[in-house]
Parts: C-alpha cells; sequence; structure tokens
C-alpha cells in the first residue's frame, strides 16, 4: 500500500517512518475517546487492520490481523463500547486541517452506496445510487471530503434515512437511531456540513458538487457563509440575466447549443490517472451581486454565473451554476469544478484499501463509527503522502562522479 499511494519523494525507509509516526500520533489523538485503556487498545488495533494489507476487513479478518481468537473485541468497538463518533469525526477534520489545510480549499460533497442484502441495517432500502449505476438495496452515504493543493480526505459522513425509515419508530428504535434524528433530504445532510465546517473554523473558499444539490437551499446557504461554489445542474435548469453586458435567458442546455464558437476554452480541469483532463469549457458571468444582500460577513460584489462543460470525444455537456468574487477567472471555477474528481478517487481508495464497505454492523452508531474510523486511516495515508512527497530525493553530487573514455558514468550503466 505504501508505494501504491506514494508519488515519489522520500524513501522507502523514511516514508516507513513517517508511517509509523503518523500512526502512532494517530492513535493518541483518539485515546480520550475512550475510558478504558482496553477499549483504546482495541480501537489501536482497529486501525492497524484498516491499514493492514488484508483485502478483506471484516470483524473476523481484523481479529486474525491482530491475533485475537475471535472477532468479539473487534465489534465491540462498533456496538458495545461507549464513544462518540462524532467526536472522531472532529478529530479527524482537525488532523486533515492540520496537515492538508490551506485558504482557498475546496469543500467536495458527495455520496455513495454501500449494498446490503435484507431490510434490517440502518437506513437500507431499495434506492438509486451511483456507485453501482442503477435502484438496488443499500444504505447512501453523504461525504464531505477536504480538497487542497497538499492533498484531499474526508473530513465529514452522515447516514441518509429515507421517509420510510423516519416514520416508522419500530425501525429506528431497532437500530438505534438517536431520537434527534429526523428526515433530511442529501442536500440538507449536505447543508448541516457546510455550516459544521465553518463554526470548526476549517479553511475553504470554495465548494463543489454534483446536480443533486445544485439547489437553492445550497445556493442560498453558501452566499449568506461568504463562500464560493461550483455545482452541478441538470440540462434543464434555468439561467437568466438581463444585465447590457450579456442578456441570457433558457435552460442550460438551449444556452449551451447557442453559443458561438469563440465563447468556448480548451482547458484542464485537473491532473487524473491518464493525465490532464482536458475539456472545452464556456463561462458565463450572469449578473453581479453585493453580499451584503445576503447577510454574509463581508460586503463585496460576487458573480453569479454558468459554467458549461463540453467533452472532447463525445458531444456531451454538463452545467454548473457558479458563484464567486466578482473577477473570478474561469480557470479558478474550472480547478473547482475539477475537484469533485479527488472525493470519487477517495471512494474507490476507501473501498479497496480501507474496507469501506466492509461494514457488518446494523446500527446508526455502527455504520457512523466503521466510516469514522476508516477516514480516519485515510486521513494518517493522506498526510503521510503529502509528508513524503514533499521530501527531494538526494542528488548525487556531479563532482562525485566518474566519467568513462566513452562519456558514460559508471553509475549508468549499472542495473537500476
Amino acid at each position: 500500500m505504501i508505494r501504491a499511494m506514494m508519488n515519489g519523494g522520500a524513501s522507502v525507509e523514511d516514508t516507513l517512518a513517517l508511517w509509523a509516526g503518523g500512526l502512532r500520533d494517530a492513535k493518541q489523538r483518539i485515546r480520550r475517546l475512550f475510558t478504558q485503556e482496553r477499549i483504546a487498545a482495541s480501537a489501536g488495533q482497529f486501525l492497524d487492520a484498516l491499514l493492514g494489507n488484508e483485502p478483506r476487513k471484516t470483524g473476523w479478518m481484523r481479529a486474525e490481523a491482530v491475533g485475537d481468537p475471535g472477532p468479539w473485541r473487534q465489534q465491540a468497538i462498533l456496538g458495545r463500547a461507549r464513544w462518540d463518533a462524532d467526536d472522531l469525526r472532529d478529530i479527524v477534520r482537525a488532523h486533515v486541517v492540520e496537515h492538508l489545510g490551506e485558504a482557498d480549499a475546496v469543500l467536495v460533497v458527495d455520496e455513495t452506496g454501500f449494498l446490503k442484502q435484507g431490510r434490517a441495517s440502518c437506513g437500507v432500502g431499495r434506492q438509486y445510487t451511483g456507485s453501482a449505476g442503477k435502484i438496488t438495496n443499500c444504505q447512501i452515504g453523504v461525504f464531505g471530503a477536504y480538497v487542497s493543493t497538499r492533498g484531499h480526505a474526508f473530513i465529514d459522513r452522515a447516514l441518509y434515512l429515507p421517509k420510510a425509515w423516519t416514520t416508522d419508530p419500530d425501525r429506528l428504535k431497532a437500530t438505534h437511531v438517536p431520537n434527534r434524528v429526523a428526515f433530511a433530504t442529501k442536500p440538507a445532510l449536505a447543508i448541516e456540513m457546510v455550516r459544521r465546517t465553518i463554526a470548526a473554523a476549517v479553511p475553504f473558499q470554495w465548494v463543489a458538487a454534483d446536480s443533486i444539490y445544485g439547489v437553492g437551499d445550497v445556493e442560498m446557504a453558501l452566499r449568506r457563509a461568504a463562500k464560493g461554489y461550483v455545482l452541478g445542474v441538470n440540462a434543464n435548469h434555468w439561467f437568466g440575466s438581463w444585465s447590457a453586458e450579456l442578456s441570457v435567458a433558457g435552460e442550460a442546455k438551449d444556452i449551451a447549443a447557442a453559443l458561438p464558437p469563440e465563447l468556448w476554452r480548451r482547458l484542464s480541469a485537473g491532473h487524473g490517472t491518464k493525465g490532464e483532463r482536458l475539456y472545452d469549457f464556456a463561462y458565463l458571468p450572469l449578473a453581479d451581486l453585493d453580499a451584503a444582500d445576503y447577510d454574509a460577513p463581508t460586503a463585496g460584489l460576487w458573480t453569479r454565473g454558468l459554467l458549461i462543460r463540453r467533452n472532447l470525444a463525445q458531444d456531451e455537456f454538463a452545467y454548473f451554476t457558479t458563484w464567486g468574487p466578482k473577477g473570478t477567472s474561469i480557470e479558478t471555477l474550472v480547478q473547482v469544478e475539477g475537484a469533485r474528481w479527488r472525493i470519487e478517487e477517495g471512494f474507490e481508495t476507501a473501498r479497496n484499501e480501507f474496507g469501506l464497505d466492509h461494514n457488518e454492523t446494523r446500527s446508526w452508531h455502527g455504520w457512523h463509527r466503521h466510516v469514522s474510523l476508516v477516514m480516519l486511516a485515510y486521513a494518517v495515508m493522506a498526510a503521510v503522502r503529502h509528508q513524503a512527497n514533499k521530501k527531494a530525493p538526494q542528488k548525487t553530487p556531479t563532482s562525485s562522479r566518474r566519467t568513462s573514455s566513452a562519456g558514460r558514468s559508471r553509475k549508468s550503466g549499472a542495473s537500476p
């Protein structure tokens, strides 16, 4: 796992030292959550197992990895033990900010599905999940990821409860859902995440999300908080402007179809596994509005706009409603939009490496505890990766190289 997560920089020995130090630090941070030393030790072993090489992170396999005769101690961490998963979430968030924090970071909100059988697991039901690409029996978790130039990691999570659950007291009681929990839409869960992030004084300037969250309530909450955004919207989302410079009125897809060729620019939305993610983009600033009109903490002009992305290979479009300080460039908006891919990478890594979807519990607390521990494992990895990649490899001094008569150094003829 260590080699797979590094991009070059530190040696393997240095990386191992950073890894050991990061894991030790994480265990110290969570020690205060537990009233008993044995429970704290089991939590540390749980974290060890998540960071281990076992392909499955189930209770039995975690127990085998740490030398327990059975999964009971591992299961107790998610069930019987008394500790607060929200306190762990706050610890993870502070850890991420300490190592990856930047003033202009992006908070990315997205959801992912957890396939389940039966109807006993908290929040389970037949619902659409993008991870399966269809309607299926699953749980849905809404996540917040922190993205900066230093790296990315999860800082928040919430289990979505469909109305079929929140209107069934027996199911809520059976899965130990707290009395304070009521039905909340996914955009409402996202708004609460933004509020928690701001209340914790987390440095960030932008929010990015897909079309599920490109709705009025999310937009208004971010405008009041003086946070810029690039939020996906549907093709039939209506945009309008009657300014002297630009007159636009219509659905996003119709606006895109009528744009002149000179408005399109080929830009990178960030670096991916296959290189730069190149698309054609068009940006229409629709209106300049005073932040004071939204009771924002600082006054000044902000621009409401429409960002359109066109795929190079197919004539496919994506549409985004935007909000940023007046003068924000299209390049900045494109980079914010591209940050959404980081949470997708995070979901994939968390599933493949840290057992995000290997939770065997059925309760509300079990889901949030398991997911929060996975978030901590991911945060440790992200911090180590950033620290390791800052370390430049030692260069061999030019004067120490010996050159043969053929002009090649002896070192260049050796095996790598």
